[in-house]
């Protein structure tokens, strides 16, 4: 069998198929044409965070290596919704707003995807084909999967052990997904391990067309800055693409330890042999080498000034020992003396005078899950009143 280039094994939980006549190293090492490797999204939000960006940093991986990155973006299957994961049915949405949000997630996936070289990115939009199904094709589709199949991907035995509605139409979705596969004629597929069962279904879709199985590679799903459920907006645990440079780094010095590996192998291309053996260096190096990804040195160097700043100014410190979490941001407002109350905390919020380092925080149902969100962070209301929130 053939061995993995350090590139590709880097961060990677699982490669398939993986035997001595059928795997993904040999077929690098032995093809002489550019392997086209592909990456759905469903634009179905307009914000991308840090665990979005893990398959989109591999996909760049194959463009530096000569090949050929397919992003599909899903302009069709995001009306329908992924139903991976989910305990109930995914609210679709209009064509209008899905091209909307696809357009933000290009603009974030700048300083990730290499937009220039020619050959190396195509950018294909499924309602291209997907719009175009007849019935019969559509049967065609169908009739490659049985419903027990269906009902074993882990989204539908949840919701049909507990009696959830499942609709019809989101059968169709892991067939549509893989339908991408055969249109562009994928060589390879990547998706976070959740998506192992829509990944699969290309391959097979592809053997059902007289076309070669594409090969799957899975990525972990990336754990949150709270250290505990996978990152998201709404656990309010993420990074986002769209953060400006404070927030970013501010964020990620406050890196849990236990995460620091994991996000150093995933996101960043530095040695993991060369780093510093002191964990708080580890969370600098990590919040300047991610700043420095997505807004240049100078603004890496920026915010690390400015968190060095308000390290040395003699800021007041309100302890979070005796918050009881979740707990939602007015009344921390309140209990800190920043505010007079819970209630003046919520029009503080409202009125745009409150900041969580530079961030503005206008949504006056802004919560936290855990004081270690919050640990070494700086809010303010106002230009006067300020504390350092600590353990």
């Amino acid at each position: 069998m053939s061995a993995n280039p350090e590139w590709l094994a880097r961060g990677t939980s699982e490669i398939f198929p993986d035997n001595d006549d059928d795997n993904l190293a040999k077929a690098i090492a032995e093809i002489d044409k550019p392997l086209r490797v592909k990456l759905g999204i469903d634009p179905t939000g307009s914000d991308l965070h840090l665990g979005h960006s893990i398959p989109f940093r591999k996909l760049r991986d194959f463009q530096d290596a000569g090949h050929t990155a397919v992003v599909i973006i899903g302009d069709f299957t995001a009306q329908i919704g992924d139903p991976t994961g989910k305990s109930e049915v995914r609210k679709q949405l209009t064509a209008e707003q899905v091209k909307e949000n696809a357009q933000t997630y290009l603009d974030q996936l700048r300083p990730i995807l290499d937009f220039d070289t020619p050959g190396r990115l195509e950018i294909r939009y499924n309602s291209e084909w997907l719009k175009e199904l007849d019935l019969a094709k559509t049967q065609e589709l169908l009739a490659t999967m049985t419903v027990q199949q269906m009902l074993a991907k882990e989204g539908f035995a949840k919701r049909y052990d507990t009696e959830s509605p499942i609709y019809i139409h989101e059968f169709l979705y892991p067939l549509m997904q893989g339908y991408d596969s055969v249109m562009v004629e994928a060589d390879v597929e990547l998706g976070g391990t959740d998506q192992k069962f829509n990944v699969a279904v290309g391959r097979d879709l592809l053997r059902h067309f007289n076309k070669k199985p594409q090969f799957g590679l899975l990525l972990p799903i990336l754990i949150g800055t709270d250290g505990k459920e996978k990152m998201s907006k709404s656990l309010n645990n993420y990074v986002g693409l769209k953060d400006n440079h404070h927030t970013m780094y501010q964020k990620l010095q406050n890196t849990p330890d236990t995460l620091l590996k994991d996000y150093f192998e995933l996101l960043t291309k530095i040695d993991l042999e060369t780093l510093p053996d002191n964990p708080r260096e580890q969370q600098k190096l990590l919040a300047r080498e991610i700043v420095t990804q997505f807004h240049g040195a100078e603004a890496a160097i920026d915010a690390e000034k400015a968190v060095q700043n308000v390290a040395a100014a003699n800021i007041p410190e309100f302890s979070l020992a005796d918050i009881e979490f979740p707990s939602p941001l007015f009344f921390i407002l309140g209990a800190s003396g920043l505010c007079s109350s819970s209630g003046d905390g919520r029009r503080q919020i409202k009125g745009g005078a409150v900041r969580l380092d530079e961030e503005k925080i206008t949504d006056m149902n802004t919560a936290f899950d855990s004081a270690e969100q919050l640990v070494d962070r700086v809010l303010r209301v106002g230009k006067k009143k300020f504390v350092r929130l600590i353990a």
